[in-house]
């Protein structure tokens, strides 16, 4: 019995370990209702999962992520709008702007993000551009050439659906990584409640994001927001900070909001559990072979927490992969141009200038001797003329 009941103890102990084990390899990627979503790292920009990533969707309100970047970084934050009268006949969630009434452009910011006020967004783009097309080409203007997008293209600024207002899961990622960047945006983009004091409407302004605001708790969530049109159906951005690696999500086209919040959460655990934020110092070197690179500045890196590996190829591309071979990340480096050690010239010797200056004088006399005998003989030819002559 002391046999049997030692064997069973060792195959638990052999189970529970085998269980750990495999725990312990890293979490799976996450398996998503939503029709598009990307995980990001919020500093490096790096890619950690994707689906659909690529695929142009309508974003809904998500485009006012982008107004709001665009606002604070072209516009002045303190200055007064008077909020323009084609936002009379604006349709879907308001903040209850009146025609004419004098906002300051802040205002405007946290009423567009926080409440998602369709007229907020709409008075910022008539006061910063006058009109809508000016508007569509300045933002995909500066969205282009500030966040290097891809495949957006914006027709307003609220997000409200137009066949031509389309944008990836991957642009609303790069949109939302740079716009972190900004701490007026980071401000806005996180805060949960707004007292709202307004000519026609007085209130606290709640986020719509359940999960910045606790309704569904993740303490990592550092911002987000909602969006939803029939033809977008329902779309998440959220952020979320864990202290030692900073994410962005982004998900697209959800049939129900429960399920969307669902897929963020799976994003987020997937991402903190498989992935770590590194530093690489600027001159550190990287060999490929004989050849040599450096770091022209300090760089941040995404790496897997297990079996990461770093690989440089010939023509200094730092190549960041998983287990799988797959690149999550890539890194231009510089060449690393040793310097040769400079190698004087022996300058060839100077002639003895004593030697020469006393050869010198000693042909210098000989000349003025010579001159003179000559002048000597020369005089006395002279007188000997003169006296046969006489």
């Amino acid at each position: 019995m002391k046999n049997v009941f030692g064997l069973l103890m060792l195959l638990l102990i052999i189970m529970y370990t085998s269980v750990d084990f495999v725990a312990a390899e890293g979490e799976e990627a996450p398996d998503l209702t939503s029709e598009a979503a990307v995980l990001m790292d919020t500093q490096s920009g790096a890619i950690l999962f994707g689906k659909n990533e690529e695929a142009r969707m309508y974003p809904a309100s998500l485009t006012k992520i982008a107004t709001a970047i665009y606002a604070i970084e072209t516009g002045d934050l303190d200055e007064i709008v008077v909020v323009s009268k084609e936002i009379e006949n604006i349709d879907g969630t308001r903040v209850y702007l009146n025609p004419g009434e004098q906002v300051p452009l802040r205002k405007l910011v946290q009423g567009m993000l926080i409440n998602s006020g369709n007229d907020a967004a709409l008075a910022i783009a008539m006061h910063l551009d006058g009109s809508l097309e000016r508007y569509s080409k300045n933002i995909n203007e500066f969205l282009e050439t500030n966040t290097g997008v891809e495949d957006t293209h914006f027709v307003n600024p609220h997000g409200l659906f137009d066949e031509n207002h389309y944008t990836t899961a991957k642009d609303l990622g790069t949109i939302l990584n740079y716009a972190m960047n900004n701490s007026d945006f980071r401000e806005i983009f996180g805060t949960k409640e707004l007292e709202w004091d307004g000519e026609s409407w007085d209130t606290t302004l709640l986020s719509h994001h359940r999960m910045l605001i606790g309704e569904i708790p993740y303490d990592a969530v550092t911002g987000g927001k909602t969006g939803f049109v029939d033809q977008s159906k329902q779309t998440l951005a959220t952020t979320a900070d864990n202290g030692m690696l900073k994410l962005t999500a982004i998900l697209l086209k959800s049939d129900y909001k429960r399920k969307i919040y669902e897929d963020t959460v799976k994003l987020f655990d997937y991402g903190f559990a498989s992935f770590k934020s590194s530093r690489i110092k600027s001159g550190e070197t990287f060999a490929s072979g004989k050849l040599k690179f450096k770091a022209s500045e300090d760089l941040l890196l995404t790496e897997p927490i297990e079996n990461g590996k770093r690989v440089v190829d010939k023509e200094g591309n730092l190549k960041i992969e998983d287990k799988d071979g797959d690149i999550i990340q890539s890194i231009e480096l510089k060449p690393l141009i040793e310097k040769k050690p400079e190698v004087k010239k022996e300058e060839p010797p100077k002639p003895d200038q004593s030697g020469l200056l006393s050869v010198n004088t000693l042909l210098g006399a000989l000349v003025l001797v010579a001159a003179a005998g000559v002048w000597a003989i020369n005089r006395k030819q002279k007188k000997n003329r003169r006296s046969r002559s006489r």
